[in-house]
Parts: C-alpha cells; structure tokens; sequence
C-alpha cells in the first residue's frame, strides 16, 4: 500500500522545513507519494465593486498559475530530482479547510506544515489556521518548527 504525505507549502523557509521533514520521513517508508500543497487564502464573502467582480475570475487563475510556477513546480521538481513520487496542486480558499479537504480527496494519510514564517502565510497558518487544521483535520498533522 502507498502512503500519501502531503506537504502544506507557503513559499518561505518555513515550508522548506516541512519539505525537508516530509522527504525524511517518505525516506523512510517503502512506498510513499508526496503531494505538495499551496493554499491562496479567498474568501467568498469579501465585497468588491462590479468591476472588480468582473475580473474576480481572471486574477484568481493569474494567482494559481504563479503560485504554481514560483512555489509548487520548483517543490515537485527537486523531490522527483531527489528520486521521490511527487506531485502538487495549488487552490483557493481557507488554508486550513482546503488543506484537510485535499489531503482527504487525494488519500493523505498524513499533512506536514510548517510553525511559523516570515510573512503573512504565520498570520494565517499558525494563528487560528494552524489551530484549525491540528484540531479538525481528518488526518494527522506534524507541525514542523
């Protein structure tokens, strides 16, 4: 049976330290996938003017595609470079709930993120995220210091 770890990144050094925990750990199970996760925090109910509800859509797309290019691609590729199964995805919405939904859809057994950052990625994934995610998740959670 494969084992799926997924790996919640946040572009900073402190999803690099939960990257390094998740390959030292995959390192040492016989089968196991790592699915690396990037999580743009949207929100449904903010307000915003019709034109901006207009190109709602379109800045949503332009975020993933860049999150994908400068945080997820360059993760996947140095696991695979390294010799592990890895792939990623990037989505919208509350880190926490997205995180736990994905891990769950995808077959996780395990999500591994990072303490704390230097930028707003602490506010939002150690604060109450963090909280969240530790006592919700359907899965457990390793937080990495």
């Amino acid at each position: 049976m494969t084992v799926k770890i997924v790996i919640g990144l946040d572009g900073t050094d402190t999803g690099e330290r939960a990257l390094t925990f998740a390959k030292d750990l995959a390192s040492r199970i016989d089968a196991c996938e790592l699915l690396a996760i990037y999580v743009i925090e949207w929100s449904p109910f903010t307000f915003q003017t019709a034109e901006e509800n207009a190109k709602r859509h379109v800045r949503r797309e332009e975020e993933i595609e860049l999150a994908t290019k400068r945080i997820v691609e360059p993760a996947v590729a140095a696991l695979k470079e390294a010799g592990y199964s890895a792939s990623g995805l990037v989505r919208h919405g509350d880190v926490a709930e997205t995180l736990n939904k994905l891990t769950v859809e995808n077959g996780g057994s395990q999500i591994i993120v990072g303490r704390a950052s230097s930028d707003g990625f602490s506010k939002r994934i150690f604060g109450s995220s963090t909280q969240n995610l530790v006592m919700h998740a359907d899965v457990p959670v390793t937080v990495v210091g």
